[in-house]
């Protein structure tokens, strides 16, 4: 009798003498097995269900559980052997262009997440500028791009690893977005573009984008600068569409040139797919886009990665036909029901206020005690891991509001009108458990100031 063939003992190896860390194995084990000691290790992560920190999708159905797994083993950059995911691809640009009111014939390019899609958004910026520069016979050093404190810091990420100048509006304790009157002073004849959020981390809301288009406008006409806006909607992008249809904040706004979206937020499709999207075929530069003679066929690529699977965009391309437009309203509106339903169940408790509930908003509550207690939003969010097991992040906003702190949930599809009732309370009770021991334990309140666990 082989290894393989013999019964696998009830309790394996690995149970009593560890599991590789540091050196390679020697030797394997059998599937079963090693299955049980990788989902051991992962068991120990915390509860999907439970996380209201994320804003990644943690549920999907069957039948798109079935399409990625039938999809897993695909490269999406082969296009010669699979030229039909290449046409989904093309497809779901196209859609998400229709979806953001895109005047006339686009491009764009599916992406692994926002940060791929945001770091090929800002290249075409710079390449834009530079070309721009170049034609006029004026210098191309010094590049810069125009952002508020309340991006993602994958700009910051932009402009370390693309030598680009970052100049960055600070928030203020009573206001967590930024507008015209903020960025304007920053532009220069070397800004590539302005950066505008649609659906910030920190409180969901969205930045004053209308504004900073009649900005732009107005400082083309006065100062013969034309500065595009890259909307970030990695958030946003499946959210405004759907409750907030009349907000103009997409292509209907001239100096919008480019999006980027992450399919894996409020696009329902699990991590991680993005997507960007330019308003029209001349914002996206020939230089950035590679002829690549890959077995075969010669393709165009525009990306930062190559091989990559197909699942996620199959994924996402199946989203779009199972739900339409009909069906994504439906689903987020539900979502933003359930936020509301929440928030208000915190604010009548008496403890908490809201933070942008009173204006357009991404499906979540951001709130913050009120009034003078023996412990802070940290310790809160440590009492509701300790005795509920959500994990509900606490944070300080970014410079200079950096004195604000507040707790966020993210109500995602999986966060029903029941679990955020019971969420809700569990709020309550664990404020409750505060006042009378007057605080976490001073251990236990390290550990979620840090990041080290619940």
């Amino acid at each position: 009798m082989t290894e393989h063939e013999r019964p696998q003992a009830y309790v394996p190896p690995f149970y009593s003498q560890g599991v590789p860390k540091d050196r390679f194995p020697e030797h394997g084990m059998p599937p079963r097995q090693a299955y049980r000691l990788v989902q051991q290790e992962v068991g120990l992560d915390g509860d999907p269900w439970r996380n209201l920190a994320t804003f990644v999708t943690t549920w999907m159905e069957p039948e798109a559980r079935q399409l990625i797994d039938e999809n897993l083993h695909t490269n999406f950059i082969d296009h010669a052997e699979y030229p039909r995911s290449a046409e989904v691809e093309r497809r779901c640009v196209r859609m998400l262009a229709d979806l953001f009111n895109a005047p006339g014939e686009t491009t764009g390019a599916r992406c692994q997440g926002s940060s791929e899609a945001i770091m090929l958004g800002a290249l075409a910026a710079k390449w834009r500028w530079r070309k721009a520069r170049e034609k006029a016979g004026e210098s191309t050093e010094r590049p810069n791009l125009v952002f508020g404190g309340d991006v993602h810091v994958v700009w910051n990420k932009f402009c370390r690893y693309f030598d680009v100048e970052p100049r960055i509006v600070p928030l203020r304790a009573d206001r967590f977005t930024v507008g015209p009157d903020d960025l304007e002073p920053l532009l220069d004849e070397n800004t590539i573009a302005v950066v505008a959020v649609l659906g910030t981390t920190f409180t969901g809301q969205a930045d004053a984008v209308v504004g900073i288009n009649d900005m732009l406008v107005s400082v083309r006409e006065r100062r013969s600068l034309d500065i595009p806006i890259h909307v970030d909607a990695a958030s946003g992008g499946f959210v405004w569409p759907f409750i907030y249809p009349n907000t103009h904040w997409d292509f209907r706004l001239e100096q919008v040139r480019s999006i980027n979206v992450s399919g894996h937020k409020f696009g329902l499709v699990y991590p991680g797919v993005g997507w960007l999207v330019f308003r029209d075929r001349e914002e996206l530069p020939d230089d950035l886009v590679f002829e690549e003679n890959y077995l075969g066929r010669t393709d165009p690529t525009f990306t930062l990665n190559f091989s990559t699977g197909n699942s996620d965009m199959i994924a996402q391309y199946y989203m779009f036909c199972r739900l339409g437009h009909d069906g994504y309203g439906e689903a987020i509106t539900a979502m933003k029901e359930n936020a509301e339903f929440l928030g208000g169940r915190l604010r009548d408790s008496g403890r908490f206020e809201l933070i942008g509930a009173d204006g357009e908003q991404l499906p979540l509550v951001c709130f913050r005690l009120t009034g003078e207690r023996g412990y802070d939003e940290f310790d809160v969010a440590g009492q509701v891991a300790s005795e509920r097991g959500w994990m509900l992040p606490a944070y300080t906003m970014p410079p200079d509001a950096q004195d604000v702190t507040v707790l966020r949930a993210l109500v995602r599809s999986n966060l029903g009108r029941s679990a955020a009732e019971l969420l809700g309370q569990d709020i309550v009770d664990a404020c409750e458990t505060l006042d009378k021991k007057g605080g976490l334990h001073p251990d236990m309140r390290k550990r979620v100031k840090t990041g080290t666990g619940y």
